[in-house]
């Protein structure tokens, strides 16, 4: 039976978009102080693993915003009522690292977009794949998921923020300390304006958590730490999945080993995040 939503993406085929942009050392040092790291690269370095999604911004004018911070039109967002996004993963193959410094070239298309129903309504699974390259060679082939709903959500059910730090033997831990400045500095690095990372009021009287969101991509990051801390082998594939929420005040533990399996856990679930890396 053909839906409202398959409708209304039947038609919907949007271009590939193409986008350069220059790798300066300035927001791998950001982010690297975010972290209370000294700085991962320099121009002529290497750029660690999925740090480059502080480059291809998206600044949309500050009109086409929507109620809840996320831009009300975009390219690869699919043209639903009420729409509501969620970060769910995704998959990354490294052929050569990019280079901080140097201009780069993104190439991104629209991979699939598919209508799905489960218990909680329809919902549309969106993958948007990226090309990004270098001196004409393709560096880095990226696939990101996205899940979006119409309309509003039901009211959701969290364990309040504020849960303690897990125990663990994992060879490899991490216990960043994620404060409210430090989800308003990610927010800021990466052109995020989702109200739900720096708007506790709104996170919780409008959207029904208990308290800030942290975003999934800082999650993946996190995780990706514990690699570029602790082991010299270079990542060649990673993929990830984000499953449940975290929140600002929770005691966070990021897990893994040189097996290449890392998880987000806290008290209230040891796999809020999880990622697979390989190495070359």
């Amino acid at each position: 039976m053909t839906s409202d939503l398959d409708e209304r993406l039947a038609d919907w085929r949007p271009e590939p978009r193409t986008r350069h942009d220059v790798l300066t050392a300035g927001p791998v040092a950001a982010l690297s102080a975010v972290l209370d790291q000294p700085a991962a690269a320099a121009e002529g370095d290497p750029l660690p693993p999925l740090w480059h999604w502080l480059y291809f911004l998206d600044w949309p004018p500050q009109a086409e915003l929507g109620v809840d911070g996320h831009p009300a039109v975009g390219h690869f967002l699919p043209p639903i009522p009420d729409r509501r996004r969620m970060f769910a993963g995704g998959r990354l193959r490294v052929h050569r690292p990019l280079t901080v410094g140097e201009r780069a070239e993104q190439v991104a298309t629209l991979a699939s977009a598919v209508v799905k129903r489960g218990r909680t309504g329809e919902m549309v699974f969106v993958t948007v794949r990226s090309e990004f390259c270098q001196r004409a060679e393709t560096c880095l082939v990226e696939e990101l998921d996205y899940v979006y709903r119409s309309g509003e959500d039901a009211r959701r059910s969290f364990t309040a923020a504020g849960a303690p730090v897990p125990s663990s033997e994992a060879a490899w831990q991490l216990v960043p300390r994620i404060s409210p400045t430090l989800l308003f500095r990610f927010s800021a690095l990466t052109a995020n304006a989702h109200r739900i990372h720096y708007d506790a009021p709104y996170a919780r009287g409008t959207e029904g958590y208990p308290g800030l969101v942290v975003h999934g991509p800082l999650l993946v990051l996190l995780m990706l730490e514990l690699v570029r801390r602790t082991d010299s082998r270079s990542v060649a594939e990673v993929d990830f999945r984000l499953r449940r929420p975290v929140f600002a005040g929770d005691g966070v533990l990021a897990r893994g080993g040189p097996d290449g399996r890392l998880a987000i856990a806290t008290s209230v679930d040891e796999r809020h995040a999880t990622a697979e890396v390989r190495f070359a």
